[in-house]
C-alpha cells in the first residue's frame, strides 16, 4: 500500500466518496436514541393481536410460541423474556428497551423498531424482513442469522455485539455505524448502502455481495484484509 494511502478508503476505491456514499472523508454519523423511559407498570400477561401496550414493564415474561401481530409497545421495557417462535409481524416498538431477550426464530417481519436500545440479546433465526429500523442501537449479545432482507435502517448502530451470518439482501442501509462489532459472514446481496461506516468493527466478513460495498467506509487495515476477497472477486490471480 503506498505510503499516501489514506487512513481510511471509501469501498468504490477512489478514495474520494464518489460512489453512493459520497462526501469526501466525512461520514454522516447515525444518530442514536434518546430512550427515557417513564415510571412503568409492571404487566403479567401475554401477547395480543393488535395489543396496545403502552408503559409497561415486561419482567422475565415467557412470551414463547405467543401471538401479537401488529401489536404495538409504547414505552414499555422487556427484560429478560423469552421470545422463542413468537409471532410480532408488523408490531411496533417505539421509545422502549428490549435488555437481554433470548430466543430462536422470533417473527418481527414487517416490524417498526423507532427510538429502541437492544442489549445483550441472545437471539437465532430472528425474522425482520421488510421491517424499518430508525434510531435504533443494538449493545451487545449475540445475534444468529438475522433476517433482514428488503429492510430499511436508518441510524442504526450495532456495538459490541457479534452478527454470525446476517443475510441483508436487498436492505437499504443509511447512516448504519459497526463500533467493535463482529461482522461474520454477511450476505449483502443487492443491499443499497449511504454512509455505512464499517471501520469499527472488530471483525469484517463478507459471504455475498461484496460488489454493494460502494457507499460504506472501512479502514486501510480492513482493505488488506479483504485484498484477497475482492481478487478473487475480480478474477485477479496473485501470485509470489
Amino acid at each position: 500500500m503506498a505510503a499516501r494511502a489514506r487512513k481510511t478508503a471509501t469501498a468504490t476505491g477512489t478514495g474520494r466518496g464518489e460512489g453512493r456514499g459520497g462526501g469526501g472523508d466525512r461520514v454522516a454519523p447515525a444518530r442514536r436514541p434518546e430512550v427515557r423511559l417513564p415510571p412503568l407498570a409492571p404487566y403479567e400477561g401475554g401477547l395480543e393481536a393488535d395489543g396496545d401496550f403502552d408503559g409497561l414493564a415486561f419482567l422475565g415474561a415467557d412470551l414463547a410460541g405467543q401471538a401479537g401481530p401488529g401489536a404495538r409497545f409504547m414505552d414499555c421495557a422487556l427484560t429478560d423474556c423469552v421470545l422463542d417462535e413468537a409471532e410480532l409481524g408488523r408490531a411496533r416498538f417505539i421509545d422502549s428497551v428490549l435488555t437481554r431477550v433470548r430466543g430462536v426464530g422470533t417473527d418481527l417481519g414487517g416490524a417498526t423498531l423507532r427510538d429502541v436500545e437492544v442489549v445483550d440479546a441472545r437471539l437465532g433465526g430472528t425474522q425482520l424482513h421488510g421491517a424499518g429500523l430508525e434510531r435504533v442501537v443494538v449493545r451487545g449479545g449475540k445475534i444468529d442469522y438475522l433476517n433482514l432482507r428488503q429492510a430499511r435502517l436508518t441510524d442504526v448502530v450495532f456495538e459490541g455485539c457479534v452478527l454470525a451470518e446476517p443475510d441483508f439482501g436487498g436492505a437499504r442501509l443509511t447512516r448504519v455505524e459497526f463500533r467493535d462489532c463482529a461482522l461474520r459472514r454477511a450476505d449483502l446481496t443487492g443491499v443499497t448502502l449511504k454512509d455505512v461506516d464499517l471501520r469499527g468493527a472488530s471483525e469484517l466478513d463478507v459471504a455475498k455481495g461484496l460488489d454493494r460495498l460502494a457507499g460504506a467506509v472501512i479502514s486501510t487495515a480492513q482493505l488488506l484484509d479483504l485484498a484477497p476477497v475482492f481478487a478473487a472477486h475480480l478474477g485477479v490471480r496473485v501470485l509470489d
